[in-house]
């Protein structure tokens, strides 16, 4: 009795088991697109920056906005692609 029980919940367990793991499969690679979209907000609230910045007509607007294009410049420069 207790065997026929125990073999009905291991195979029940079994079974959902292997169904969270086929959901859980779909979702493979999700944190790349997380990351990639956190980098696109950040870089667009970075020129967002940039632009209201060159619009303004103080000379540190225009400074800040230089030292931005420059470092993101030097960042994407140090990217190398294999």
């Amino acid at each position: 009795m207790f065997y026929a029980l125990f073999g009905y919940l291991h195979a029940a367990v079994a079974s959902r088991v292997r169904r969270i793991q086929r959901l859980a499969a779909g979702e493979s690679g999700q944190g790349t697109v997380e990351y990639v979209g956190l980098i696109l907000l950040v870089s667009l609230l970075m020129v967002g920056m940039v632009a209201a910045m060159k619009g303004f007509n103080g000379k540190q607007g225009t400074e800040l906005a230089d030292v931005i294009v420059n470092k993101i410049k030097e960042a994407v420069d140090k990217v190398a692609f294999k």
